[in-house]
């Protein structure tokens, strides 16, 4: 899934590990889109791969328009941000405590 998500030219890719944090899953994936096609974009590819994988979705976000879109797919939850809103919600702040894979 980070390898796809390079591919498609996600911007300062970062994994957290969440395993030691009060959170009910393993990972947050956490990148940067340039606009909200590319929002849309990242989400869907995301979305194909864990479909064919068979993978449960737990939630996703279907509508775009917010600096901020989540993907939850239980032990990993993917955070697509605009630049604006991953500055604002800094959740690799937010979780400094966390390890990057």
């Amino acid at each position: 899934m980070f390898q796809t998500l390079l591919q498609k030219e996600a911007i300062e890719p970062v994994i957290l590990d969440m395993t030691e944090t009060p959170l009910m899953t393993d990972y947050f994936i956490v990148v940067t889109a340039n606009s909200q096609i590319h929002m849309k974009a990242l989400r869907d590819s995301v979305l194909s791969i864990l479909e064919k994988r068979s993978h449960p979705i737990i939630h996703y976000d279907k509508s775009l328009g917010y600096d901020w879109l989540i993907i939850d797919a239980g032990e990993i939850v993917v955070h697509v941000f605009t630049a604006k809103g991953r500055e604002f919600y800094d959740l690799e702040g937010l979780w400094s405590d966390a390890k990057r894979v």
